[in-house]
C-alpha cells in the first residue's frame, strides 16, 4: 500500500513500467478526436480507479464493476488507510473470483495527494470523497482527459462551485463524460413524470414542497491520538467546510427535482434553522432543520424541509402544484400525476425498476464504450449545489439572500491541505465546542 509522498520508492520498478503502458496508450488515445474514440485502454478494459474508499465509494465502484464486463478497478485512494483497507477488501470478497478488482495494494494510494496517481492509472474515475474534496480532484480528473462519475454535492462554499463550473467548461470542450450522482435524473418514475410534466399535462408549475426529515446518521466519536484535521474529517458530516451541512449534502437530492421540474435556478432563498435537539460537541457546527422558501424567477415558491431529529415524522419526497394539476413522487419507485380536480394522469409504483444508483452507472459506461459523448451533469450538478447552499446562507443568517449576490460573494470555507498535521478550517473553543453560525448576526453578503 503506496503512502505520499514515498510513494515512488516502492515498487518502483512495476509503477514505472505501468506508468510506461498508460503513457503510450495516452499517446494513441489523444490522436483521435475524444468525440469518437472509445476510452478503453490497449487491453481493451476499461480501466476505473476509486478516489474516496467509504461505504458510498465502496458502494459506486461495485456498481461500476456491475455495469459493463470489461471494466476492471485498477486502484483507489483515500486518505486513510483503514478505509482503503476495508473498501479493497469488501470489494475482493464480493468480486475477487471474477478478476474484475485489479486493484492491489501497491496501487491503493494513501495520502492527501494520493488521488493523482489513481487517477493517472485509469480511464474513468469515481469521485466519492466528502464533497469539500470535490473540485480539486474534478479540477484534476478533467486536466487528465478521464471520463467521470462524481458525487453530489460537487462543492461546499461558492468558491468551490466556481471551480466545478469552469472545470466543467474544460470538460465539455475535450467531450468528457461527465454524470454526477442526482441519480433521481436515472430513476424510472422521475423520468416519466418529467415527460408528463413536458407534455404540459399540469400546466405551469406555481409552487412545491420539498423534504428529507430524518432521524439523522452516524457520529464518529473522537480519539486520543487525532490531530483536531483529522477528527474533522473523519466526523466529516458535522463540519461544514468538507461536508456543508446537511441541507447541501442529503436534502440537494430533492432541492434538485425541484430545479429540474420547473426549468430554473431560484432568484432568492429566505429561511430558518438551527440546533434543537443535536447540538453537542461531537455534532460540530451544523444546524439539524432547515426550512427555506425559494422564489423562482417566473414566481413559484418552493417550500423546503429538512431535518436531522429522532422520534418526528420521517418524510422524503417532492410535491407540486401546477395550474392544471398536482405531482407527488419520491425515489421508491413512486409517481401520481393528477388533474385539479383529483383524476389521476398516471401513476408509477414498479418495485422492479433499476436501481438508479446502477443504472447510471450502466448508462455512463455504455456511452464509454461506444466511444460517445452524451452526458453531461455539470452545470446542472453546480446549479443544485449552489442553491442548496443558498438555502443554507438564508438559514445561517435569516437574510433574504439573492442567487446574483451569493455568486458574486468570496464564500470560501476550503483551505488547501496536504496533511493531518495542517490546521483545521475551524477550530473549538476551550469547552470544544465549534463556532455555530447565529440568525440575525451571521453574514454572507
Amino acid at each position: 500500500m503506496k503512502k505520499n509522498p514515498k510513494t515512488n520508492q516502492i515498487n518502483r520498478r512495476t509503477f514505472i513500467e505501468q506508468s510506461a503502458k498508460l503513457a503510450a496508450a495516452g499517446i494513441l488515445m489523444n490522436r483521435l478526436p475524444a468525440s469518437t474514440r472509445k476510452q478503453i485502454s490497449h487491453e481493451g478494459e476499461i480501466k476505473v480507479a476509486l478516489v474516496g474508499c467509504g461505504g458510498r465509494g465502496t458502494g459506486a465502484a461495485a456498481q461500476a464493476i456491475l455495469a459493463d464486463e470489461d471494466v476492471r478497478l485498477v486502484a483507489i485512494a483515500d486518505v486513510f488507510e483503514d478505509q482503503a483497507t476495508q473498501c479493497y477488501q469488501n470489494l475482493i470478497d464480493r468480486f475477487g473470483d471474477s478478476g474484475k478488482v485489479k486493484a492491489s495494494p501497491e496501487t491503493t494510494f494513501i495520502g492527501f495527494d494520493g488521488y493523482k496517481e489513481a487517477i493517472d492509472m485509469a480511464d474513468v474515475v469515481i469521485l466519492t470523497t466528502p464533497p469539500g474534496f470535490r473540485p480539486q480532484h474534478f479540477e484534476y480528473a478533467v486536466e487528465k482527459n478521464k471520463q467521470i462519475f462524481m458525487e453530489k454535492p460537487v462543492a461546499t462554499d461558492v468558491s468551490g462551485i466556481k471551480r466545478v463550473l469552469e472545470a466543467g467548461k474544460q470538460a465539455s470542450a475535450k467531450k468528457l463524460n461527465v454524470i454526477v450522482g442526482l441519480q433521481r435524473h436515472y430513476q424510472k418514475n422521475y423520468r416519466e413524470v418529467k415527460k408528463l410534466l413536458d407534455r404540459n399535462r399540469i400546466g405551469e408549475i406555481v409552487s412545491g414542497q420539498v423534504y428529507w426529515n430524518s432521524g439523522g446518521v452516524w457520529v464518529r466519536p473522537r480519539k486520543p491520538e487525532q490531530t483536531e484535521l483529522e477528527y474533522q474529517m473523519r466526523n466529516w458530516y458535522y463540519f461544514n467546510w468538507v461536508c456543508g451541512d446537511h441541507i447541501v449534502e442529503q436534502h440537494i437530492h430533492n432541492i434538485d427535482v425541484a430545479n429540474w421540474f420547473i426549468g430554473s435556478v431560484p432568484a432568492s432563498a429566505q429561511g430558518m434553522g438551527g440546533r434543537e435537539v443535536r447540538k453537542g460537541p461531537d455534532h460540530g457546527q451544523i444546524f439539524d432543520h432547515h426550512f427555506v422558501e425559494f422564489t423562482y424567477p417566473d414566481g413559484q415558491v418552493i417550500a423546503s424541509q429538512c431535518r436531522h431529529q429522532k422520534g418526528c415524522m420521517n418524510r422524503v419526497e417532492e410535491v407540486f402544484q401546477g395550474t392544471k394539476g398536482n405531482v407527488h413522487v419520491h425515489s421508491g419507485n413512486y409517481g401520481l400525476v393528477t388533474s385539479s380536480k383529483g383524476r389521476n394522469i398516471y401513476k408509477h409504483q414498479d418495485e422492479n425498476d433499476i436501481d438508479p444508483y446502477q443504472q447510471e452507472h450502466n448508462e455512463l459506461f455504455a456511452a464509454i464504450k461506444a466511444g460517445k459523448y452524451k452526458y453531461n451533469d455539470i452545470e446542472r450538478g453546480a446549479h443544485s449545489t449552489m442553491t442548496a447552499i443558498l438555502g443554507r446562507m438564508a438559514t445561517y443568517s435569516g437574510q433574504v439572500i439573492t442567487w446574483d449576490e451569493a455568486m458574486a460573494s468570496n464564500h470560501k470555507l476550503v483551505p488547501e491541505l496536504h496533511s493531518f498535521n495542517d490546521t483545521a478550517p475551524i477550530l473549538p473553543d476551550e469547552n470544544g465546542n465549534y463556532p455555530v453560525p447565529v440568525p440575525g448576526k451571521t453574514r454572507f453578503i
